[in-house]
């Protein structure tokens, strides 16, 4: 077995590489420090380094060997797909027992569910890549096409954020009724003064107070609309 590294400068910072060896061993019989570098050449993990160079791994670290030790134990994964899975669960996906990986189940998956919670539960930190948002959100191309060209989905770079699978979802459900999105401009429109009432208190960074704001005008908009509807005993 390799020597483990001495203690590092900083123990607060972190744990050593024996340390995680021996957090690991229970679990892993055939854990070594040897596969713990491998696994760090080969990019599955990055602990931070001391000024001396030892490695410091957070207990995030340790959480993410944890996952590689099992899949390739339990699934026999090899090391390329288990890469593509630590890519997901970077981007705040949940990879599948086998398969492709999948959006949290926490978000919004039912019809009917309250507006102002879907701002909450949206999952913006999620950044999907289009096959994942349309796996999702569970739309043809043809409709994701359509809500893009009419800027109600709008990528970020290369990735979708969680809101886009809320967006998708209840656009899909509102062409049932033969609502297509061109329809849904108007939507997208107020959304938009929405947004700038909200930056002129808040300023453009998004803050809590920016998400309280938000549930409270999505809360208005709703009152607003069901107001406006003739009442089912009229």
């Amino acid at each position: 077995m390799a020597r483990p590294e001495p203690a590092a400068d900083n123990p607060g910072a972190g744990r050593g590489i024996g340390e995680v060896l021996q957090l690991l061993q229970d679990e892993f019989a055939d854990v070594t420090i040897s596969k713990i570098r491998f696994l760090e050449a080969e990019g599955l993990v990055t602990p931070s380094r001391t000024a001396s160079g030892y490695r410091k791994f957070s207990p995030a670290d340790v959480e993410r060997l944890r996952y590689v030790l099992t899949v390739q134990r339990d699934q026999y994964l090899p090391l390329k797909v288990i890469k593509q899975h630590l890519g997901a669960i970077d981007r705040g996906l949940q990879p599948a027992a086998a398969g492709p990986p999948v959006a949290p189940s926490s978000l919004p998956q039912t019809p009917g569910q309250p507006v102002a919670d879907d701002f909450d539960a949206a999952g913006t930190e999620l950044r999907l890549t289009r096959d994942e948002l349309r796996a999702a959100a569970g739309v043809p191309a043809e409709l994701l096409a359509e809500l893009e060209s009419h800027g109600l989905v709008v990528a970020g770079g290369n990735h979708y954020s969680g809101d886009a699978i809320v967006i998708a979802k209840v656009a899909a459900e509102l062409a049932a009724y033969g609502l297509e999105p061109r329809h849904l401009r108007a939507f997208r429109t107020a959304a938009d003064r929405e947004v700038g009432l909200i930056e002129q208190v808040t300023g453009p960074r998004r803050t809590e107070q920016t998400a309280e704001l938000a549930a409270l005008t999505v809360r208005l908009h709703t009152a607003l609309v069901r107001s406006r509807l003739p009442h089912p005993s009229e």
